[in-house]
């Protein structure tokens, strides 16, 4: 389990129980037109903004919030990249069979295997990079789900809040009544604002790291075994290596400032 996942929800959830525990308001918090109206309408908009090939992950993608995969860090991947172009360089390209069970990623033994079939260089560059960019493809659907609904939720939170104050405007010689209606109105913008802010938004930030490291680290390994391929040494393989971890962290720190 994602420990800082889990920790940041105990202490959100927390903080807000306190507020309202402090305020007297928790025991108004349950209101269950609201919870539908919110949760409903926001998945109902999901549901007309994107198909189902894109929201049958939907659960896969939350579960990876919860509990990321696990991927070997850059400093494993390039060290067995450069030890793959070691053994290359000595043995052949035709040795590296031996090493496809020890890789420490999927995309690596793929690549390696039509390397040593003797795949064209061509066609094996621009096999990853479909492949690379399939994967971005479908981070980025998975992405836009989350963030579409963060934005839909507070705005259903409004449409609550409007439907409360109707409802009080009709009964407002009705005191009882009146009462029920405000409970809608509050209660519909705090699900909003919540669910957006708490839930869906940070859900597609955390699948948004995940991608970038994931698609960092097959831009990493096939930079390296078209390296190896081309017959480069280890030690000019390294310096490829590094120097676009460097480039593409750098492009990471400017996207990330840009956003902000």
């Amino acid at each position: 389990m994602d420990l800082m996942t889990f920790f940041g929800g105990i202490i959100g959830a927390g903080v807000i129980v306190f507020v309202l525990s402090a305020g007297g308001m928790l025991r108004f918090l349950l209101n269950w037109e609201a919870i539908v109206l919110i949760f409903g309408g926001t998945m109902g908009s999901v549901m007309i903004a994107y198909p189902w090939a894109s929201l049958k992950w939907t659960k896969s993608s939350f579960m990876m919030v919860l509990f990321p995969p696990k991927r070997p860090p850059i400093a494993e991947v390039i060290k067995s990249l450069i030890a793959l172009a070691e053994i290359g360089k000595k043995n052949g390209i035709e040795s590296l069979a031996a090493e496809l069970r020890r890789l420490p990623h999927p995309f690596m033994t793929d690549a390696c295997q039509m390397m040593i079939d003797g795949v064209d260089i061509h066609i094996l560059r621009e096999r990853m990079e479909n492949d690379i960019n399939t994967t971005r493809l479908r981070h980025q659907q998975q992405t836009n789900v989350f963030n579409s609904a963060g934005t839909f939720a507070p705005i259903f939170g409004l449409l609550g809040t409007l439907i409360g104050v109707v409802q009080v405007l009709r009964n407002i010689q009705n005191p009882q009544m009146m009462g029920s209606s405000m409970a809608i109105a509050m209660t519909a913008s705090f699900y909003g604002i919540f669910s957006a802010n708490f839930i869906f938004l940070p859900i597609a930030s955390k699948l948004g790291y995940h991608s970038d490291e994931d698609i960092l680290t097959r831009e990493i390994i096939a930079k390296g075994v078209l390296s190896i391929y081309e017959g480069d040494v280890p030690w000019l393989v390294a310096k490829k290596l590094e120097g676009y971890l460097s480039l593409a962290l750098r492009r990471k720190a400017k996207a990330v400032a840009t956003r902000a």
